[in-house]
């Protein structure tokens, strides 16, 4: 952890050597030697973050460097940030006497930072005493073995591709309880009945009613739904907001209505929308009586035989809550059960209970520790996890011998087992783990603004071989695999969403505090820690802003308060804007403005690498935003209904690497050579631009195509991996040849009319996942499509207009998962016995006419709902 922040110290420290070449001779000698001196400590780290935990003086001593790390880092900022102000004049003969003036002005500068730097100087001196009066050795690890070496688990992290094991197959023991309140929840009662799962914290209770909420006969059964996550800190209007977005969608009019509505005004709507309708709603993790006391008036009882399904971990709370009710306590997993569990998390691929994974010696010592756990779900695919990292004897026993010097009853405790997966991790994995509890409980998260925010934050190590972005994504599949996060929304191969178990939750906010990681806001004390440099406000923004935090050199703010409407142009941003000028990271999603424009003190933010302004009503960036040089992500996603009008001056972020917005004039991004994402464009971009440059660039989307566009300039983008286009409604797509040229494009979406079936032919043959939706097509396009060769999920929605579809022999050799849905005049399909002999998921939705399906289909799963109910760029209104 302390590694990563003494990392990027060193890093700036370089550059500011290299970039600044006329420093005196004394400034350059002392910046070097903290330089050097900051990189010999680094050997040391890890020796000491093993004992801070023990040892309260090598906390100290962890602290001290952590501080004089980012006193180096903010010095240099503060710096920067000066010669940003004098590089704005630049034009008329006043301007250039106060260039003149700057020069003299630099140099006052450089006296500055050279007392600051050598006061810094002597407090490492201080640090480096210290670190033998301590007996803080350095660990050397030249054998490369093991996952205590950093190096070798950044190797091992950089592969690409990294399984993670689905729910359904970690699905085990549940199956007889599951088919026990399935029945109960469809039984033939009209009163509206509420099904409680308790037990303890690692049961698999959210797990169980997942399953059910998932299940065909429910789905078939109950047609009005709704999810919510209560959770220990919970407000009953966000909670009735969140149901009635889960019935109604999240178009413009809703949630404008919903954000002005009174709590009294959300329990009628809601109560109005589920009156007379039968419904099935899940209220997982409840802990207080009163919440769903809050909730109950909202739900009505129409004697239509609606039900609720509520976890909690407390036994009286499930047994009060429906006199007449049904409630269920899970029980712990048996032997067997426990053994069948750790055998399909060490080995997802495997389905074999008992089979020879490895040898009797080490299967010995798997029983041992598994029957330790006691048969608690969360402790057995978290060790399997640990272990999957785990290779050979030596250092399985090496686990073993940890976890059994924390029993207690014959039994290892659960927080020994999570701190010991979190003790595997490598430095880098362990401060993206930490601050993933940065986010709310219980809240889904979105995986790619994670890993943004990941590289925003400095988090992600530079290698020559690999693209952050790259590593990002391989560390979030490591977190997965090692059941530190959970998968929770999933389009075929992409994560698009994950959680976090609130015991692992836990144990990231407790070690996220005691490294000084980051700060959630408590508006019970209104107040933050001054040496945490990262802020999540929760709750009560109001007060958070009311602070006065002007010592602090905070270096990220991440809003997450729904609650709080309105933040004023003048005075108070641009306090808050001058206060904060060493910020990285600035999320301010679901934050309202006067005048729905973003001020333009933001250009006072100079080092911001992240700016996130989703879900506010800011339609308009100020020119200022060009002077934000370091940016790497600008997240403006409004609403499907509108755009955003970005200035020409986004152009001139040549370090931009994630441009998320709606915009409807094309922008020069010829320059933007960095770009890797570019989504949700509504113009024509590429009319008149040279698309060439633009190397990096893998993710592109388009939206309210016309067929008068111009996708020729797409064809030369020849890293491009993902492609979404959309008409606008009504229209059929331009000449889809040149996206024939994008010879590494793997995921591609196509929303519109395609004239030509032929068309089809011009795609790239090196697809892996295809969506065709409002094709329009007349004629059976499985002929072609079936030739692909690379195709491993296909969905075609509201595609095709005709009665039949044929696949031929051999066809869809690579085929995994198929969708057919809304092909209104579908009545059958012929499948050839050699065609599609990968097949594992098949979903059918709204094709009335197809009575039967071929006899080799009836056997194959079905898709899982939450697979299904968000298509993976959520193009529609409601999504």
């Amino acid at each position: 952890m302390v590694d990563a922040v003494v990392s990027y110290a060193v890093e700036k420290l370089g550059d500011f050597l290299i970039e600044e070449v006329s420093l005196r001779q004394s400034l350059r000698e002392n910046v070097h030697w903290l330089r050097n001196e900051l990189s010999f400590m680094q050997a040391f780290l890890k020796d000491a973050e093993k004992r801070q935990a023990e040892d309260h003086l090598v906390q100290q001593w962890v602290f001290e460097i952590t501080s004089v790390a980012n006193e180096a880092v903010a010095i240099l900022e503060a710096y920067s940030l000066d010669v940003a102000k004098d590089g704005d004049h630049a034009f008329g003969f006043v301007d250039r006497l106060k260039a003149c003036a700057c020069i003299c002005q630099k140099e006052a500068k450089f006296h500055n930072i050279g007392r600051d730097i050598q006061s810094l100087k002597e407090r490492v001196m201080d640090v480096s005493r210290k670190r033998g009066t301590y007996c803080i050795t350095h660990i050397n690890n030249n054998a490369g073995e093991g996952p205590d070496n950093p190096s070798s688990t950044v190797v091992r992290t950089l592969r690409r591709a990294v399984s993670y094991a689905d729910e359904d197959q970690l699905f085990v023991g549940f199956q007889e309880v599951f088919q026990r309140l399935l029945d109960e929840l469809l039984k033939g009662e009209s009163r509206r009945n509420v099904l409680s799962i308790y037990g303890m914290g690692g049961l698999g209770k959210t797990t169980l009613a997942r399953k059910l909420y998932n299940s065909p006969s429910l789905l078939s059964s109950f047609q009005t739904r709704a999810w919510i996550c209560v959770s220990q800190q919970y407000s009953t209007a966000d909670l009735l907001r969140g149901m009635i977005k889960s019935i109604q969608g999240c178009s413009e009019e809703m949630l404008k209505m919903l954000k002005e509505m009174t709590e009294r005004d959300l329990e009628t709507h809601l109560r109005n929308l589920l009156k007379e309708h039968k419904y099935l709603v899940v209220v997982d993790d409840v802990w207080h009586r009163e919440a769903w006391e809050s909730l109950k008036r909202a739900l009505p009882d129409d004697n239509n035989g609606s039900r609720v399904i509520l976890t909690t971990r407390k036994e009286d709370l499930a047994e009060r809550v429906d006199d007449k009710g049904f409630s269920h306590k899970l029980r712990f997993l048996n032997e067997e059960e426990s053994w069948d569990l750790f055998c399909k998390k060490l080995r997802p691929e495997n389905k074999m209970v008992g089979a020879s994974l490895f040898s009797p010696s080490m299967e010995s010592l798997a029983k041992d520790m598994v029957e330790k756990c006691r048969g608690l779900p969360l402790a057995i695919v978290v060790l399997g996890g640990l272990l999957s990292y785990r290779k050979g004897m030596h250092e399985w026993q090496k686990v073993k011998t940890h976890l059994w010097q924390h029993m207690k009853n014959d039994s290892v405790e659960i927080t020994h087992i999570l701190s010991l997966s979190y003790n595997d991790l490598a430095f880098e994995l362990k401060q993206c783990f930490l601050y993933i509890g940065i986010f709310q409980e219980d809240h889904a998260i979105d995986t790619v603004k994670l890993m943004y925010l990941w590289l925003a934050e400095g988090f992600i190590p530079r290698t020559r071989e690999e693209h952050m972005e790259d590593i990002a994504e391989n560390f979030l599949h490591e977190l997965i695999s090692r059941s530190l996060i959970q998968v929770a929304e999933t389009f075929f191969d992409k994560i698009l969403t994950c959680r976090m178990h609130d015991l692992l939750r836990d144990l990231a906010v407790q070690k996220a505090m005691e490294v000084n990681l980051f700060d959630i806001y408590d508006p019970r004390l209104n107040s933050v820690t001054p040496f945490r440099l990262r802020h999540a406000i929760h709750a009560q923004t109001q007060r958070y802003l009311s602070l006065d935090l002007s010592k602090l050199k905070v270096r990220s703010i991440l809003f997450f308060d729904k609650e709080f409407m309105n933040l004023d142009n003048s005075g108070k941003f641009m306090t808050f804007c001058t206060t904060f000028p060493h910020l990285y990271v600035l999320d301010l999603e679901n934050i309202q403005f006067d005048g729905n424009e973003l001020p333009n003190a933001i250009g006072n933010l100079v080092h911001l690498k992240f700016l996130g302004l989703s879900n506010t009503n800011v339609f308009k960036l100020p020119t200022s935003i060009g002077k934000l040089k370091k940016l790497q992500t600008l997240k403006a996603l409004i609403d499907y209904y509108c755009s955003c009008q970005l200035p020409p001056q986004v152009a001139q972020l040549t370090n931009l690497r994630h441009l998320v917005a709606r915009y409807e004039v094309p922008l020069q991004v010829d320059k933007l050579t960095n770009l890797r994402t570019l989504k949700y464009i509504r113009c024509d971009q590429w009319k008149d631009t040279d698309a060439s440059g633009l190397v990096n660039l893998q993710e592109l989307g388009m939206e309210k195509i016309r067929k008068s566009y111009s996708l020729k300039s797409i064809g030369s983008l020849k890293n491009l991996t993902t492609l979404f286009l959309v008409c606008q409604h009504g229209e059929t797509f331009p000449r889809l040849e040149p996206l024939s040229s994008c010879e590494n494009l793997h995921r591609l979406w196509l929303s519109g009319g395609i004239e030509e079936l032929a068309d089809l032919n011009k795609l790239p043959k090196s697809i892996t996942v295809l969506v065709l939706q409002s094709a329009g097509l007349v004629e059976d396009p499985m002929p072609i499509l079936g030739k692909f060769p690379n195709v491993k999920h296909l969905k075609l929605s509201w595609a095709y207009k005709g009665k039949k579809i044929t696949c031929k022999g051999n066809s869809f050799g690579q085929l995994e998962t198929l969708q057919l849905d809304n092909l209104e005049n579908l009545a059958s399909w012929h499948l050839a016995t050699t065609a599609m002999p990968l097949i594992k998921g098949l979903n059918i939705l709204k094709c009335p006419k197809l009575k039967k399906i071929p006899e080799r289909m009836e056997h194959v799963a079905v898709l899982q709902s939450f697979q299904r109910q968000r298509d993976y760029y959520c193009w529609l209104p409601n999504q």
